[in-house]
């Protein structure tokens, strides 16, 4: 009996429902001051949940190694509660800066947030057998546009999931790539609200 620990099926994907928020704890975006690479992360010190919901509330930090550009976000009050960001679209979701990794796609846009992103994509694309265990309501598989999920734009996805790839490990500002700016497609703001006694 092998002691190997049990890999990845690469052609079965099983989707256990999966939210986006889940990729939202580290962002690669373009600096506002240079144009480079800069992330997006929660601030330091802050104690985590656990819950991935909770990190559309928690308080962000933008830095930038390049130009040394640093900002911080903290969640709109309203009503006693904290009102969340919204995930989704070319933009991040907290600062409203151009997402570093994207590229042309099949006659789009493919974007992603940072590198284990990319990596969640390229094995649900790749997988010829795609099984779903939960709810689609908010699962992010689920609700990937049909182009990605279309047999017939399997290689052409993977190919630009390359590309980000690559983009994940450039920063200078002539690394950028010329789709990386602003398009004004993040989803429009649900009210979500956030009630509990924060340290946030």
């Amino acid at each position: 009996m092998s002691s190997e620990p049990a890999r990845p099926d690469p052609v079965r994907h099983r989707d256990d429902g999966t939210w986006l928020v889940r990729f939202t704890g580290r962002m690669l975006v373009v600096c506002p001051r240079c144009g480079g690479r800069a992330v997006v992360v929660p601030v330091p010190g802050m104690a985590a949940s656990g819950n991935f919901g909770d990190l559309l509330f928690r308080p962000r930090r933008l830095a930038c190694a390049g130009c040394g550009a640093v900002a911080d976000w903290t969640a709109e009050e309203r009503g006693g509660g904290l009102v969340g960001a919204v995930p989704g679209g070319t933009e991040d979701p907290f600062f409203r800066r151009p997402l570093w990794l994207q590229t042309r796609c099949a006659g789009r846009i493919l974007w992603a947030y940072d590198e284990e992103h990319v990596d969640a994509l390229a094995a649900y694309v790749g997988a010829r057998l795609r099984e779903r265990r939960a709810s689609p309501t908010r699962a992010m598989f689920a609700r990937l546009p049909a182009w990605m999920k279309s047999a017939g734009h399997r290689d052409e996805v993977q190919a630009g999931l390359a590309t980000l790839r690559g983009l994940a490990v450039l920063s200078a500002p002539a690394d950028r790539s010329d789709t990386a700016h602003e398009r004004g497609d993040r989803p429009r703001h649900h009210g979500s609200l956030y009630f509990r006694s924060s340290p946030y």
